[in-house]
């Protein structure tokens, strides 16, 4: 499994709108600043975000964006779905592929790695993740 360009720029952003809330909405141009997305890049991620839930947008002078739902709610397992189609790490799990020829065995092995890939990300909320970068990079909200 790999994760696009377009996955890991959406959970950029909704780190960003998570440690900006309460600042009201914010431009997306101010999102791909900070967060080294490409201006043509961010208004089709934050339209993705925006169309699974996750974002809400405000028009006009004072517009922006901001998160739909609580930090806490969010589930980075959701997020790479949305974003990124079913978290799958081969063919052979898409779909019931039915022109998958592996073994039982090697079926089973996959099975366990979308499990556990499954698990990491639903264990982290974007919360979590808004925390730990805020730790990292020392910035802080009062």
């Amino acid at each position: 499994m790999k994760v696009s360009s377009k996955g890991d720029y959406g959970i950029r952003a909704l780190i960003d709108l998570a440690q900006n809330e309460g600042r009201g909405p914010i431009p997306s141009g101010e999102i791909a600043g900070r967060q080294g997305i490409p201006e043509s890049l961010i208004g089709q991620v934050l339209a993705s975000l925006r169309l699974a839930g996750f974002v809400g947008s405000v028009r006009g002078a004072q517009g922006g964006h901001q998160l739909a739902m609580r930090p806490e709610e969010i589930q980075m397992d959701q997020v790479v779905e949305a974003l990124d189609g079913p978290i799958t790490p081969g063919a052979c799990l898409e779909n019931a592929n039915p022109a998958c020829s592996g073994s039982a065995a090697q079926i089973e092995m996959w099975e366990l790695v979308q499990t556990q890939i499954k698990d990491v990300l639903s264990s982290r909320s974007l919360a979590d993740l808004a925390r730990a970068g805020v730790a990292a990079t020392g910035r802080y909200s009062i």
